[in-house]
């Protein structure tokens, strides 16, 4: 029988810090962790509090999203991770919360305008707004279908997720990826942060103009750019 226990305690951590980054209440969100050599993911449980989470809680399942491991009944949210991680095998880690800003910008059905270098830090264009889902997509299997609605959407927009790697759900909250989970808890509280900016932005100044392509381009290409030149070597 295959341990499980190091992806196990990866998803627990992840799922920790956005607690402790207060960008989930209560049982709200969810994060993941892939084993690609595997083909598994480790995912909260549905409905349990952050509180009483410990690694072994952990649910292991598999690409179509059945349980592998685990005594607990995986997050509600867990087909959707399915699906983004059996269409898109660059990403190595999701999270999916209601933290408040991306979460208000999801209800009210619009991008995440680029209105400053800090957005521009680290995406290029606006944080798209996934559109809101067909009456038969939502009738059917929802969970499923979100994910199958991000995908088609990045796909009519010819996005690559390893470009883009945050979204949020019209109506319904944010998703983030990474190529591991850490990344994606940290995309998860940029976008929280970006959101937060961008809506007190607008609020000041409702015909504020979105920034410049120059400066879009600076920012976004001395950080991921061929020649960025933001940080320090890695070796």
């Amino acid at each position: 029988m295959i341990d499980y226990r190091g992806l196990r305690e990866e998803a627990f951590d992840a799922n920790m810090k956005l607690f402790e980054l207060q960008l989930v209440l209560f049982t709200f969100g969810n994060a993941s962790a892939v084993d690609r050599h595997n083909g598994v993911f480790a995912i909260k449980p549905s409905g349990v509090l952050y509180k009483n989470l410990s690694p072994e809680k952990m649910v292991i399942v598999d690409y179509n999203g059945e349980t592998v491991s685990g005594d607990l009944r995986p997050s509600s949210d867990t087909n959707t991770h399915a699906v983004l991680y059996k269409h898109w095998t660059s990403i190595g880690g999701i999270v999916h919360t209601h933290s408040t800003y991306a979460t208000a910008w999801a209800q009210s059905q619009k991008d995440i305008p680029i209105m400053g270098t800090t957005h521009a830090d680290y995406i290029a264009i606006d944080v798209p707004c996934v559109p809101v889902m067909q009456d038969a997509m939502i009738g059917g299997n929802y969970e499923h279908e979100t994910g199958v609605q991000i995908i088609n959407y990045f796909i009519s927009k010819s996005y690559a997720p390893t470009e883009i790697e945050m979204v949020t759900m019209s109506n319904h909250a944010p998703f983030t990826w990474g190529d591991n989970v850490e990344k994606a808890v940290h995309n998860s509280a940029l976008l929280e942060q970006i959101a937060k900016i961008a809506w007190l932005t607008k609020s000041i100044n409702p015909q504020a103009p979105k920034l410049k392509q120059s400066l879009i381009n600076k920012h976004f290409q001395r950080k991921h750019g061929k020649d960025a030149y933001y940080g320090q070597d890695k070796d």
